[in-house]
């Protein structure tokens, strides 16, 4: 505690010791940061300049990487800081900011996959009337909702903890997740209670939402002709793969904040790892290639048709 500004500092416990190697960890985080802000980059560029990609399907697909490179940066910049720095510290202030934007955008991945199921269910099952339903102003609307909603709901407990007293100066982790609490003297039943129903709201029942929409797909697929199941496989894998993936890391992040300090502390980081660079370039990955109008105009960027 800093009595003459203030200040409460925090102690990232969870950075495994670099040693010598500090600045080769500093320059491979580096490249994994800048990758997946490219390797993002370019399909939402690719959206946005192909008049044949600007239908909802592609513009949720767009935000989808849009927000995992906004999670992202979250991170990777105190990161990196952290790593070229002798003590990995942070302000209370600022690790409730990283800690409310982390789970704001967090819920948006859930919401905006939930968008993208719903779209896919009016197209696959009430295919005459999609172009009524999924309008502009739809769009936008749910857009508006997906990264609204996360963010108001999770200012609440931020807003909370913001007050409380601390009796803990060392985080067992490398960023703000939920192990800030452990950082309070008291965690009040209110607290948890509201954060149920923020992961309620956020998560499970967009989850919920997402496999009664495509359980709905597959039945109405599997009773329709060829076509239309090839339709469903094609636009639908590539985001269940993608929900799937995110709601393990995500499972991980909510049960190691309730794990005991026992846990090795390098298996932690690994995991904790995983979290910020493996979804963050899966995702690119899965639609590029598996997305079939994506891929196409990714090869014609990379490998574009020589004339003779």
């Amino acid at each position: 505690m800093d009595d003459e500004l203030n200040v409460t500092y925090v102690t990232l416990g969870g950075h495994v010791e670099a040693g010598e190697n500090r600045f080769l960890y500093f320059a491979i985080i580096l490249a994994l940061y800048l990758l997946i802000i490219v390797s993002n980059c370019i399909i939402v560029y690719l959206i946005w300049i192909q008049q044949s990609l600007h239908e909802p399907m592609y513009i949720f697909i767009a935000a989808v990487l849009i927000n995992s490179v906004l999670l992202s940066t979250v991170i990777y910049p105190k990161l990196l800081i952290d790593i070229l720095s002798e003590k990995q510290v942070i302000t209370y202030s600022a690790c409730l900011l990283q800690f409310h934007m982390f789970y704001s955008f967090g819920g948006s991945e859930f919401l905006l996959l939930a968008a993208m199921a719903y779209d896919r269910f009016v197209s696959i099952c009430k295919p005459l009337q999609y172009q009524t339903i999924m309008t502009k102003t739809t769009v936008s609307i749910l857009l508006i909702l997906a990264w609204f909603l996360p963010a108001s709901q999770v200012a609440v407990p931020v807003g909370l903890s913001a007050n409380k007293k601390l009796c803990y100066f060392i985080l067992k982790g490398f960023f703000c997740n939920n192990t800030v609490y452990k950082l309070q003297c008291v965690v009040t039943r209110t607290k948890v209670i509201h954060d149920l129903v923020i992961l309620l709201n956020v998560a499970i029942l967009p989850v919920l939402f997402i496999v009664f929409t495509y359980t709905r797909i597959f039945i109405i697929s599997y009773r329709s002709s060829r076509e239309v199941r090839k339709k469903a496989a094609q636009t639908c894998l590539p985001h269940i793969i993608v929900l799937i993936n995110f709601s393990c890391l995500c499972a991980y992040d909510v049960i190691a904040a309730h794990l005991e300090s026992d846990f090795p502390k390098l298996l932690r980081f690994i995991m904790s790892l995983q979290l910020i660079v493996y979804h963050p370039l899966f995702n690119p990955m899965i639609y590029g290639l598996k997305m079939k109008e994506i891929s196409k105009h990714l090869k014609k960027l990379f490998l574009p048709v020589k004339h003779v």
